[in-house]
């Protein structure tokens, strides 16, 4: 796999504080690749998340969307073999990733995650790495990104 045939997705980018709701988030279209991550990056938090999960469709706008089994945090298992748990307030500044192979998947995902209702709430940032392209991307834009710089091999 080379890094080059990624695809970076915003799925929420960093943004005002958020208590007692939900993320806003942007749907992933996995059309023509093979694997995704999500990453979840917490900055601040006084209280813990009640969900994060991703769920899939075969529809854009998430119609009869459903959890992707072993991709709901707080149920599912994780790499160690243990219940996974939902971050709590003491989890400021660390990451939580759900990968997921998409071999026999439906096209769309969509992260779940909201935040518990705090004192003040939590600050998050989201995104997905899409790889293992069908069809590499070779522009900045068709990879996700505004620019990219690269050093060659000396």
């Amino acid at each position: 796999m080379r890094e080059q045939d990624n695809k970076f997705v915003s799925v929420t980018p960093p943004a005002a504080i958020v208590d007692n709701a939900s993320l806003t988030t942007a749907t992933v279209d996995t059309k023509g690749y093979g694997y995704a991550r999500f990453y979840l990056y917490l900055g601040a938090m006084d209280i813990a998340m009640t969900a994060l999960k991703v769920q899939e469709s075969d529809d854009s706008g998430m119609s009869g969307a459903a959890d992707v089994t072993g991709l709901v945090v707080g149920t599912s298992t994780n790499i160690a073999g243990s219940t996974s748990a939902l971050p709590s307030a003491t989890d400021d500044n660390k990451c939580w990733l759900l990968e997921v192979d998409l071999r026999g998947r439906k096209r769309y995902l969509d992260l779940v995650a909201t935040c518990g209702d705090g004192a003040a709430g939590t600050y998050v940032a989201a995104w997905c790495i899409l790889s293992h392209a069908s069809d590499a991307p070779v522009s900045a834009s068709e990879r996700g990104y505004g620019d990219i710089l690269r050093v060659p091999v000396a």
